[in-house]
């Protein structure tokens, strides 16, 4: 078998092909094939704003009742509130992730659990907002 054989022949190549170009900032023990080059990295942050840009014009045609989570889900309490019958007979807490995705998707677009100073999941107003329907819910349900 010689696939044993290829990956230091490989690492070998590459290590001779830095030393010859002058590279310096490698870190031993990291890829290469995982190093990105300016221009890729440059490539990756339009790429990136771009996503950013537009995904602040998705719900920029929607009335604000149909595009704030907090919102849709006071529609929902009053629902539950007013005609719990209909409400439960529409099977509406199977129905809300469904509907919530979008909109959470969306937020957590420019999300990145990688970086130093992240939002931590439970701080987003989003997950909040779903924190206290769920508990409205539940204790509507105690009653």
């Amino acid at each position: 078998d010689n696939s044993s054989e290829f990956i230091p022949k490989c690492r070998t190549c590459r290590r001779q092909a830095r030393e010859q170009s002058g590279e310096g900032d490698h870190h031993e023990g990291l890829s290469s094939d995982e190093e990105l080059t300016p221009t890729e990295v440059d490539e990756f942050q339009k790429s990136k704003d771009n996503v950013l840009e537009d995904s602040r014009k998705i719900f920029e045609d929607v009335h604000a009742d149909f595009c704030d989570i907090r919102k849709i889900l006071l529609k929902f309490q009053e629902w539950k509130e007013k005609f719990p019958d209909s409400y439960c007979d529409a099977y509406i807490s199977f129905c809300l992730p469904k509907l919530l995705n979008p909109l959470i998707r969306v937020q957590l677009i420019s999300w990145n659990p990688l970086e130093q100073n992240f939002t931590e999941l439970e701080e987003m107003p989003w997950f909040r907002a779903i924190e206290e329907f769920s508990d409205a819910e539940n204790v509507s349900e105690s009653k």
